[in-house]
């Protein structure tokens, strides 16, 4: 390996979670941007999706057993000869519980995939992200309801708030290698997932309450990620990125 991305020198991005929703609008971007993109997820992609789309390629992994990301990596590296972007936006979508009803088996099953899974794909990316002639990237995908405090999400609000402080502590320890990570939260944004969770209602009281009220769509947020991955992203680093049209102001 010689540091100078895929063998046909195109930049080589990783994004989790990439078979729908978020994760495929950022898959798409990435491509249209010139990069060769491994879309991982544990399902299988979107039927009415992107699928194997130019300059994306579907691989299956549950990034929550550390066995299957080594090995995904290790693929992924053997295919295209490095990784220079990582996006960690696979993640588990929560309904409304009561707090005190919540056991401890809940709080670890959204901490094995929206905390343990990046920082899987982080140890098993970070030797080939320090190598890149880029300057690595790590693009985490946190959720703006750690700062609004959700009431009946404590298990996904605690969960995506270990995400951000993790950013920030791999902000400071990757560094030295010129790897920038970053955290990015997006809006109320009507993907299969969050539709499954609120209705119309909820999406209108939330786009009400922004600045710009206008729907945030995920190609809105792919692209801020494609910003953070970009030659210009190159010195924002241990930052936490708000997409959502203005509708939490810190």
């Amino acid at each position: 390996m010689t540091g100078q991305g895929s063998r046909d020198g195109r930049r080589v991005a990783v994004v989790t979670g990439a078979a729908g929703g978020l994760g495929q609008a950022v898959a798409r971007r990435l491509a249209r941007d010139g990069f060769t993109v491994a879309a991982l997820d544990i399902a299988e992609p979107d039927p009415d999706g992107s699928g194997e789309a130019a300059g994306v390629r579907p691989w299956h992994c549950d990034i929550s057993d550390p066995a299957a990301t080594r090995q995904a990596v290790g693929e992924i590296t053997e295919a295209y000869g490095g990784i220079d972007v990582l996006v960690n936006n696979a993640g588990l979508l929560s309904g409304r519980a009561p707090l005190l009803e919540t056991t401890p088996q809940e709080l670890h099953r959204f901490f094995d995939v929206n905390a343990v899974g990046p920082l899987l794909m982080v140890q098993a990316c970070a030797p080939w992200l320090s190598k890149s002639a880029y300057r690595g990237r790590v693009v985490n995908v946190a959720s703006r309801t750690f700062f609004t405090g959700s009431p009946g999400q404590i298990a996904y609000v605690a969960s995506k708030g270990a995400l951000i402080g993790m950013t920030r502590v791999m902000a400071r320890e990757l560094g030295e290698h010129r790897i920038t990570v970053n955290a990015v939260a997006p809006a109320q944004v009507a993907t299969p997932g969050t539709r499954a969770h609120s209705g119309d209602e909820v999406f209108a009281a939330t786009m009400r309450r922004q600045a710009i009220k206008e729907f945030v769509t995920p190609e809105h947020f792919a692209g801020l990620v494609s910003y953070l991955a970009s030659p210009d992203g190159a010195m924002v680093t241990g930052q936490t990125f708000v997409c959502d049209g203005g509708g939490l102001l810190h």
